[in-house]
């Protein structure tokens, strides 16, 4: 290997902070695209090579921690991921990257056949070049008594030739799709997309307790049965709370059934902690009756993302962004986020949550249902070397993606 060629090798220094791991005196090393060392200081000098890497000194208080990873994303920077429109499309992914999502499923909505197939062709293309993890399908089988900022004109019962012409067109990129379980034909789709590699997510949904422990009892035994590697053994859920009927003591409807198998471990549940759909109490409960491990953070967000109130559109739906609030301009309805990962984890703390709690919620989990629990998610050698810096506020200072820094605050 040539000079010009070798990869590059450098070792940044901070409290090293990931799932299973808090060193306050740490190293991460790098070299090409992976993490070749992570742990105290004072180890790193024995390991083989260590003089070879560049050290990067960091400033007293940064916390290094693992990139963050988003199973519930509809676009950023003015792009929408349901339009289909490469150009958006590439400015939204960059955006992501460099506000600290460096994993990420783009998420479509409910839409007439032919755009969901067309967006879903175009964003194939992006998650076959490691762009993005894969393709999140919100819809078109949901509730429509339920269907938040989803149009109901295009909802329907499960129907396995579009399943199948969608999963065509994802080019084997589709990883969850959210369904409502009380729909016709909701056990077989189960079976169909756990047999194309594709997460069950049970969502937009007005089904009772008993319908919602069913469904998500049997996409646990599809998950179980599938056999293979890496593939994640949970069902998720589509946004706790939000697209469901509230609980009730005399109907406890979904939400109830939902927090009793994910404190159980038996599925994992998606919380937009935003501050917008869910209340600061709401979170910090969710954390304490189910635990990390079985809550996945995601933003929701849409193309709003980054920039400033006005107007926008998610999929085939105008929006209306006013102080950070997005919603439907029709009536009103809540239309996806427009925090970023990093802004979620930092509301989640100031909820009361633990650091390292969140963390595991936005790294770790995420990383399982994408089945890259081996490569992302944690700081650990082997990995892919996707690490942000942050101050000891939690603001970002670095984002490293696949080794490369393709954002420095300093710069």
């Amino acid at each position: 290997m040539t000079a010009s060629s070798a990869p590059h090798r450098y070792a940044l220094t901070g409290r090293l902070l990931s799932p299973g791991l808090d060193i306050a005196r740490g190293i991460i090393a790098v070299e090409g695209h992976r993490i070749a060392f992570a742990g105290d200081e004072h180890e790193f000098s024995f390991v083989d090579g260590a003089a070879e890497f560049e050290l990067r000194e960091s400033p007293e208080g940064t916390i290094i921690i693992p990139g963050l990873i988003d199973l519930h994303c509809h676009g950023a920077a003015g792009g929408d991921f349901p339009s289909g429109d490469p150009i958006a499309i590439q400015r939204a992914i960059e955006h992501l990257h460099r506000s600290g999502t460096t994993t990420f499923l783009a998420s479509l909505v409910t839409a007439n056949r032919a755009d969901m197939l067309g967006a879903a062709s175009v964003l194939a293309e992006f998650a076959q070049r490691g762009d993005i993890a894969g393709i999140h399908a919100e819809g078109p089988f949901l509730s429509t008594a339920r269907c938040g900022a989803q149009d109901p004109a295009f909802l329907s019962d499960p129907h396995a030739d579009f399943v199948d012409e969608l999963i065509n067109a994802s080019a084997g990129q589709l990883r969850t799709m959210t369904y409502a379980p009380e729909l016709e034909g909701s056990d077989a789709l189960l079976e169909q997309l756990v047999s194309q590699g594709v997460v069950p997510s049970l969502g937009h949904t007005d089904a009772d307790a008993s319908t919602t422990t069913a469904s998500l009892d049997l996409a646990r035994e599809e998950l179980a049965s599938a056999g293979v590697d890496g593939f994640t053994e949970r069902p998720t859920v589509t946004h706790l709370f939000n697209g469901m009927p509230s609980m009730h003591h005399r109907a406890p409807g979904p939400v109830a059934a939902c927090l009793e198998l994910a404190a159980a471990g038996k599925i994992i549940v998606e919380l937009v902690a935003d501050g917008v759909h869910l209340d600061p109490v709401t979170v910090r409960t969710v954390f304490n009756i189910v635990g990390a491990e079985s809550i996945a953070l995601v933003t929701d967000s849409m193309a709003a993302t980054g920039l400033a109130d006005g107007e926008y559109t998610l999929g085939p739906a105008d929006v209306t962004v006013s102080k950070g609030e997005a919603r439907l301009s029709s009536n009103g309805s809540l239309a996806g986020g427009t925090a970023s990962m990093l802004e979620v984890l930092r509301a989640v703390v100031d909820s009361g949550v633990e650091l390292r709690d969140a963390l595991i919620s936005a790294t770790k989990v995420p990383a399982s249902v994408l089945g890259l629990i081996d490569e992302a998610g944690e700081l650990h050698q082997g990995f892919v070397a996707d690490l942000l810096v942050l101050d000891d506020k939690l603001g970002l200072q670095q984002v490293i993606r696949h080794g490369e820094n393709i954002f420095n605050i300093s710069a």
